[in-house]
């Protein structure tokens, strides 16, 4: 029964790897818990109050934050929801169950004064693949907004004849456009070019960012990269391919971006999604405004 839903987030719902993998990943664990197989018999004698009950044992037992154990949840809805759309089953079971509080953390970015010194060093051409190829990963994560695993997906064929734009294929397969700016497709073609002239590439591997053996890059070494990449600039905190996503944004939204056109370049499904930054921007007037108000500054009027 899994293997079949498995089969219907990736064919149907065009769910990404990673996605297909948490979901497998969450219902084999609630099951196993349960010591119930992925019987069609067996599924039917599964209550809410079950569910409830591996709530109850994986935040308490197993100590698993509010955002963790929703994502849970998520998973167990899509597949008893599945369930009842096949006629497997009598009722949704995780209907009933609401989604737990999460406290709304700021998503981290870097500030604009420190992340336009780590793109001017980042600008800078040099005749070594793997400076060139860690500044390219740094540049297009920050200037372009992409995913992870976006990132790792791109094709050197994805870009228009003149480098001008870039196809992305995002969340669920779907596919938007994203603009190449002038100083980022002056590098993209510095690197192309490196790579030919060093006959880094091999001839069946299409994609844009290679190891030194000419295979696609690993998420793991696309992490590591930005971490030293980010340390090396100075940035404090957290460090990571999101956090440059982060920053693409809030410095959209902070030089005026209408929130649109920022949701179509992240590729969100909703506005709801793009809507985090604009407390990122509150957050830092609110700031501000405590630093140069009289009141503030002297605590009095």
């Amino acid at each position: 029964m899994l293997d079949e839903f498995i089969r219907y987030l990736e064919a149907e719902r065009r769910y990404s790897p990673l996605t297909v993998r948490n979901y497998r990943h969450d219902v084999t664990a609630f099951l196993a818990w349960l010591g119930c197989a992925d019987r069609e018999e067996e599924l039917r004698r599964v209550t809410t109050d079950d569910v409830r009950a591996w709530i109850l044992h994986r935040t308490e037992a197993c100590h698993l934050g509010a955002a963790s154990m929703n994502r849970e949840v998520s998973s167990l809805r899509a597949f008893f929801r599945w369930m009842l759309s096949r006629g497997f089953v009598a009722c949704d079971i995780v209907r009933p169950i609401s989604s737990l509080r999460t406290s709304r953390r700021l998503p981290a970015f870097v500030p604009e004064s420190r992340m336009g010194g780590i793109v001017r060093d980042c600008e800078f051409d040099t005749e070594d693949f793997r400076s060139e190829r860690n500044s390219l990963i740094v540049l297009m994560l920050y200037a372009c907004g992409l995913r992870l695993a976006e990132l790792v997906g791109v094709n050197r064929d994805d870009f228009s004849e003149d480098y001008a734009t870039l196809r992305i294929r995002g969340k669920g397969d779907k596919e938007r456009m994203v603009p190449i700016l002038e100083f980022l497709r002056e590098k993209i073609l510095h690197y192309l070019g490196l790579i030919e002239r060093q006959n880094i590439c091999k001839s069946s591997e299409k994609a844009l960012f290679l190891t030194h053996q000419g295979k696609r890059i690993a998420r793991i070494t696309v992490y590591r990269i930005v971490k030293e990449e980010l340390a090396r600039g100075g940035v404090q905190g957290k460090k990571s391919p999101h956090v440059l996503r982060h920053t693409f944004a809030t410095h959209l939204l902070n030089g005026g971006a209408d929130m649109r056109e920022i949701q179509e370049l992240l590729g969100h499904a909703s506005l709801q999604a793009t809507q985090v930054y604009t407390h990122s921007s509150i957050a830092r007037l609110r700031d501000a405004y405590a630093k140069a108000h009289p009141r503030e500054k002297d605590g009095k009027c």
